[in-house]
């Protein structure tokens, strides 16, 4: 197997205890290779600019905040094709699932389960992964009926619409502020593959 066989995963983590843990695990596997770690947002985004990892491993907790995982996830979302997966090390499903869809995080792992790390990787770098399609799911729970079918068209998927020029414009701004993206780039990078 040679090096762009394998899964790259960057590994975002302020315990080094824990950092280290993880990259002796990916070291361990034939088809992994850790492509470098970082302890804070800003050398997250920094790094999954130049290394262009497959996938980020984003403890959601830097710093003592999950604000800071949570933005640096999103960040690297919209910045980058990265896949991004959180780690947390809060069990609680509300903060995690808010977490997971404010960070436009493909999927997220409990510091407590550590032994799905591997496999958790493994899905994530190959695909869709049932955890993704929830998450996008309750992305878009915000969007009416009609916005939902405004932003299939956003995608570009052919869709049937009876509305005015006008209203599908008013539509559309609708669609990037109640899902807080910049622009219809930006929404067919995060939701476009």
């Amino acid at each position: 197997m040679n090096d762009s066989d394998l899964i790259s995963v960057l590994i975002v983590e302020d315990d080094e205890d824990f950092q280290y843990l993880i990259r002796q695990t990916l070291e361990g596997e034939t088809d992994m290779i850790p492509a470098g770690c970082c302890q804070t947002a800003e050398q997250a985004l920094s790094l999954t600019e130049q290394l262009r990892p497959d996938v980020v491993l984003m403890d959601l907790a830097l710093s003592g905040s999950p604000a800071d995982g949570i933005e640096a996830s999103r960040n690297i979302r919209l910045q980058t094709d990265a896949k991004l997966l959180l780690l947390s090390s809060y069990e609680d499903p509300d903060t995690v699932i808010h977490a997971a869809v404010r960070g436009l995080a493909h999927g997220y792992l409990f510091k407590s389960q550590f032994e799905g790390i591997v496999p958790t990787i493994r899905k994530t770098a190959a695909g869709m992964t049932p955890q993704q399609h929830m998450i996008r799911s309750l992305i878009l729970s915000c969007l009416s009926p009609a916005e939902h079918t405004v932003f299939k068209m956003m995608l570009g998927e052919e869709v049937n619409l009876h509305s005015s020029p006008k209203t599908i414009a008013n539509q559309k701004t609708m669609v990037l502020k109640k899902l807080d993206l910049p622009s219809q780039n930006a929404l067919i990078h995060i939701f476009g593959r």
